[in-house]
């Protein structure tokens, strides 16, 4: 009989009694925060993780409390540099071994206005068209039944993509609205793969993890984190308990349920938060918006994306 698990449910309620030994996982992003968490959880429950960072000591220090039956190795990769991308996929490809699931935890938040290696507005470009050539350049590499999760966000409310100016070459940068349209591509993305995919039996999806005091807001001030706290606490006293604050691992929770727990076919193109999937909410910020779960939306954002990077897949 299935499990229920909500908002408060960390990752090792979500993984009590579950053997990941035999599998393989990659995550972007373990140096820190909701990565670091995820690799410990999985690993210690038998997983053998693939980690990625920026920064290797980093990384090696924010995951040297990982233990357990699994086996944790890192590599490096800078998603905001499509040159380090399509070096890792090929070390990947080249070391042949193969995943049960990717999950694309890495990314950057509220940033200031800037670009990434190849020219791309910073939030879409690292958020998602590094995710995008990653998982789709070692796409083979998945086994049937495989699974990518796409950490997406909540904050996909404040903005749909924009296909005709992505980089805010003619639109006024505001840093939420930039991060909004990278986690609504986290989603889309997770729409069209999803819908390329199962055949073989691997299915995408994507999460929201929560609202969870990271890194993840190093690039907002004092006062604006202050205001995001005192807006999600009125929301709240709303009964929009979906922004409630959570500890790292209830964060991780969500990614961890969705990539080893929950039913392939549930999960499969949506959006889940809470360890649960969220139903099509376009009024209130406890469900996902329509425009990220539109199949025509998500195959014109495929092909955006790849004329923006130069791949076909």
């Amino acid at each position: 009989m299935s499990r229920s698990f909500g908002a408060e449910s960390t990752t090792e309620d979500v993984l009590a009694g579950v053997d990941l030994t035999g599998k393989r996982i990659l995550i972007t992003g373990v140096s820190a925060g909701l990565g670091a968490e995820t690799a410990r959880a999985l690993v210690s429950h038998g997983a053998d993780v693939l980690g990625t960072a920026r920064n290797l000591d980093k990384a090696r220090a924010a995951t040297g409390v990982v233990r357990g039956g699994g086996r944790l190795e890192l590599i490096a990769l800078d998603l905001a540099s499509l040159a380090s991308v399509r070096a890792a996929a090929d070390a990947l490809l080249a070391d042949g071994r193969p995943f049960d699931v990717i999950i694309a935890n890495a990314g950057v938040m509220a940033t200031p206005q800037g670009r990434t290696a190849d020219g791309f507005e910073t939030q879409f470009g690292t958020n998602h068209l590094g995710h995008f050539v990653l998982v789709n350049r070692i796409a083979s590499l998945l086994r049937p039944g495989g699974r990518v999760v796409m950490l997406s966000s909540a904050g996909h409310h404040s903005a749909d993509v924009d296909l005709d100016d992505p980089d805010f070459d003619h639109t006024p940068y505001d840093p939420f609205v930039a991060y909004g349209r990278s986690k609504t591509a986290n989603i889309l993305f997770a729409v069209e793969f999803d819908r390329r995919h199962r055949d073989r039996g691997i299915r995408a999806t994507a999460v929201h993890p929560g609202v969870i005091l990271t890194e993840l807001v190093r690039h907002m001030s004092e006062d604006a984190t202050q205001e995001l706290m005192i807006s999600l606490a009125a929301r709240e006293a709303e009964g929009e308990t979906a922004f409630a604050l959570k500890t790292i691992p209830q964060g991780a929770a969500t990614s961890v349920w969705a990539a080893t727990v929950a039913g392939a076919e549930a999960i499969g193109g949506r959006y889940c938060l809470d360890c649960h999937v969220a139903e099509i909410d376009d009024e209130t910020a406890d469900g996902v918006r329509s425009y990220a779960l539109d199949p025509a939306r998500a195959r014109a954002l495929w092909a955006k994306s790849e004329a923006m990077t130069g791949e076909r897949f």
